[in-house]
């Protein structure tokens, strides 16, 4: 039986305690784009080790949980252009948004934000537009 479900279950459970944790203890929201935009333009030097913290268990825990559970299987490029291009396109469309899914998504719907339902509609929407667009574009 796949247990992918199960995984996002867990997975997004962890997330949603995580923002619940992060909100409580600190008084301020987990939005993954405005803490490490905080640390590139300097407006949050004086949370540094915070943010830092938070960024790097980000990027080293899947790592850990990933090789312990014996890798992942991705369907990410080998294209370090396009991964380069998408992360920054990513970037710019967060800083438009003023926030990112973690930040619009998780705490801003749990606090009933309608900035961040809206937001949250309109990031989804068009990500189903764009990938139904290119699928039938490039016919994958």
């Amino acid at each position: 039986m796949p247990q992918d479900w199960l995984m996002g279950l867990l997975g997004g459970g962890l997330i949603g305690l995580a923002a619940a944790m992060y909100l409580l203890i600190n008084g301020r929201i987990m939005g993954a784009s405005g803490i490490l935009g905080g640390l590139v333009d300097g407006s949050g030097h004086h949370a540094w080790m915070e943010r830092g913290a938070l960024l790097l268990g980000l990027l080293v825990v899947p790592a850990v949980l990933a090789s312990l559970m014996g890798g992942s299987e991705t369907h990410l490029t080998n294209n370090w252009a396009i991964i380069v291009i998408a992360g920054l396109c990513v970037g710019v469309g967060t800083r438009m948004a003023n926030g990112c899914t973690s930040g619009h998504g998780v705490c801003g719907i749990s606090r009933l934000s309608l900035r961040g339902i809206m937001s949250t509609v309109v990031y989804i929407g068009a990500g189903a537009i764009t990938v139904a667009l290119f699928r039938s574009m490039l016919g994958g």
